[in-house]
């Protein structure tokens, strides 16, 4: 099943990420706009592109989140590899899984090492 979902979710995800599929939306929307007044602006008219719109957003979000995680984990994966075979600190490997007050505490030291890597002075 995981499998399933992770190719319905790419193979949708990169049709909805088209300018074409975002043309197509805005054509509906404007279609539907201008059949306000055939219909006489009914609740039904409103009804169908509330419905539609709330349906595809409830859908989206799920194939959203599927491909950030995916994402967010495969880059996390090579950042982890870079570290472990550079001369970089281990320590950082994992710390995705970490509180973020813990997260916040490494990248506050990051920022201090920067800082004083730029304080030595460069000889020419």
């Amino acid at each position: 099943m995981e499998k399933a979902f992770a190719k319905i979710a790419n193979t949708v995800s990169g049709i909805v990420g088209q300018p074409g599929s975002f043309l197509l939306c805005t054509l509906i929307v404007v279609l539907w706009a201008a059949s306000g007044p055939f219909f006489g602006f009914s609740d039904t008219w409103q009804l169908l592109v509330n419905t539609g719109t709330t349906i595809v957003t409830f859908l989206m979000v799920f194939i959203i989140q599927n491909t950030q995680n995916r994402d967010g984990a495969a880059i996390q994966a090579k950042l982890d590899e870079l570290i472990r075979v550079s001369a970089g600190h281990n320590s950082f490997i994992g710390i995705e899984h970490l509180p973020i007050s813990e997260v916040e505490e490494f990248r506050r030291r990051c920022e201090e090492a920067a800082k004083k890597y730029h304080e030595i002075p460069v000889e020419r």
